[in-house]
């Protein structure tokens, strides 16, 4: 529950790769993530999916960590944005989940 991740949003990814395909750079490897920018831990999204539905999420928390499973994971991203330095991320993870939810509430939330 206390594992870090990051989060992307397929907007920023396909405006990275347009960024990259209007100066493309020979033989470049890069990060795409959240970074810093777009990053929590499934407690706090678990969070922010209650406060977004107003719905309490029925969880079961375990001390015990996951063998292999990183505590803290967020991928750097500054090779990019040291070659596309106009290129932003947009999406935060409060963004991003509250789009999922809008996209899906119909799907997920009966109607009387």
């Amino acid at each position: 529950g206390k594992q870090v991740r990051d989060a992307i949003h397929s907007h920023d990814v396909l405006s990275a790769f347009e960024a990259f395909f209007r100066d493309p750079r020979s033989a470049a490897v890069y990060n795409l993530g959240g970074g810093r920018h777009s990053n929590c831990s499934n407690l706090e999204a678990f969070a922010l999916a209650e406060k977004i539905s107003g719905t309490e999420m029925v969880t079961e928390y375990v001390d015990d960590n996951r063998i292999g499973d990183h505590q803290w994971w967020i991928g750097s991203m500054a090779a990019f944005q040291a070659d596309y330095p106009q290129w932003k991320q947009v999406y935060d993870v409060p963004m991003i989940l509250q789009e999922i939810y809008e996209a899906n509430v119909d799907k997920w939330v009966p109607q009387p």
